[in-house]
């Protein structure tokens, strides 16, 4: 049979099909279906004097109704042949699932609350992970401690050295400095009440249980967490973390156990020594401005502040040493290569061995004092 042109009669009334809607003719029939759409003629109404149709007239046709009107062409065109419902159909319905889905309008409060969650998410990520290193470092510490000849020792007295002797200066500078700033505080509050004599309990509380420790670990998060971060990094940065696992090594055991070893020893120690450098600061103010003598002060101290002060603030060192240090080796483990990220893992360990230490050390003033210690 003699093909037809297709047409699209556009002058009275809605748009109708006719001729053959196929290939040959969709340079033409597109052409009429942008005349239709200027003139808003509306949707055809009926579809029986289409000759011929193939997929092309077909998704010609669902720009011209549409493809959800196209899709339901069983319910307004039942008397055209089953076959060509069909073709209509699934052309339509395929149609549909290509378009994009309608645009929403956003709610203001959408694009901040989604973010807190993904940060939210991402902390819960970094506890995860955080836990699971400290189990493998654990674990590895029980492996290694009933085999000598696996010590390191060398490593653990170097490490020492570096996170211990070396920040001494430092953390007996700022204990002096801030225990003499809280005892002009305390003095300044309490002269008010002619209490000036009570500055002696509040610098020795103060440092015994919280300033010693904490200033000390936070030090040690900034200094040695960071330290720990780059140096870990940079070697897998220069693959040797590789070179380590290609030897049979496992890097945990040759350099995280030292490291973690070194820490904990170190930071009591440290702390030792911020409790005794507050405690001469607070002693220093009370002398020259509150003029309570050296002996006066230490006769207090004797007198009024139990042992127990110091035991807690001591027993609180060797696990911020841990955190911080299992902290500072796992974010260079997690060093991707390139030097943005060393520095980008080298603030984040930063930032959550200082999270870490002030969380843990208000979770152990909460048990402290539901203890009564």
């Amino acid at each position: 049979m003699p093909s037809t042109p297709g047409e699209l009669l556009i002058d009275q009334g809605p748009p109708r099909p006719r001729g053959d809607w196929t290939l040959e003719h969709h340079a033409t029939l597109r052409r009429r279906i942008d005349e239709a759409r200027r003139a808003a003629a509306g949707t055809p109404e009926s579809l029986a004097e289409i000759a011929a149709l193939d997929t092309a007239g077909a998704a010609l046709l669902a720009e011209l109704t549409g493809a959800e009107r196209l899709a339901g062409i069983d319910d307004w065109a039942p008397q055209l042949p089953a076959e060509r419902r069909a073709l209509l159909r699934s052309v339509g319905e395929a149609l549909l699932l290509c378009e994009p889905p309608a645009a929403q309008r956003s709610h203001p409060l959408r694009g901040p609350l989604a973010e807190i969650g993904r940060r939210v998410e991402g902390i819960g990520d970094q506890q995860k992970q955080l836990l699971g290193f400290i189990g493998r470092v654990l674990a590895t510490l029980a492996t290694n401690a009933w085999r000598p000849r696996r010590w390191r020792l060398t490593s653990v007295v170097a490490q020492i050295h570096q996170t211990g002797l070396d920040a001494l200066p430092i953390v007996a500078l700022l204990t002096f400095l801030v225990g003499a700033v809280v005892a002009f505080l305390g003095a300044t509050v309490l002269r008010d009440f002619g209490a000036t004599l009570y500055t002696v309990h509040l610098v020795a509380y103060a440092f015994l249980r919280e300033f010693g420790v904490i200033l000390a670990a936070i030090l040690m998060a900034g200094r040695t967490a960071s330290a720990f971060t780059a140096q870990l990094g940079a070697m897998k940065a220069n693959e040797e973390l590789d070179a380590l696992r290609t030897l049979g090594l496992d890097p945990v055991a040759l350099l995280v156990l030292p490291r973690v070893v070194a820490l904990t020893i170190s930071l009591p120690i440290l702390t030792f020594v911020g409790m005794l450098s507050g405690i001469l600061g607070g002693a220093t103010v009370c002398l020259v401005a509150l003029d309570i003598s050296a002996a006066q002060f230490l006769a207090i101290l004797e007198r009024d502040i139990a042992i127990q002060h110091f035991l807690v603030g001591m027993g609180k060192a060797p696990l911020f040493a841990f955190v911080v240090a299992v902290i500072g080796c796992l974010e260079g483990f997690k060093v991707s290569g390139s030097a943005q990220s060393v520095g980008e893992h080298t603030t984040s360990s930063v930032v959550q061995s200082i999270f870490m230490v002030i969380l843990l050390d208000a979770l152990a003033a909460l048990f402290c004092m539901e203890m009564g210690w």
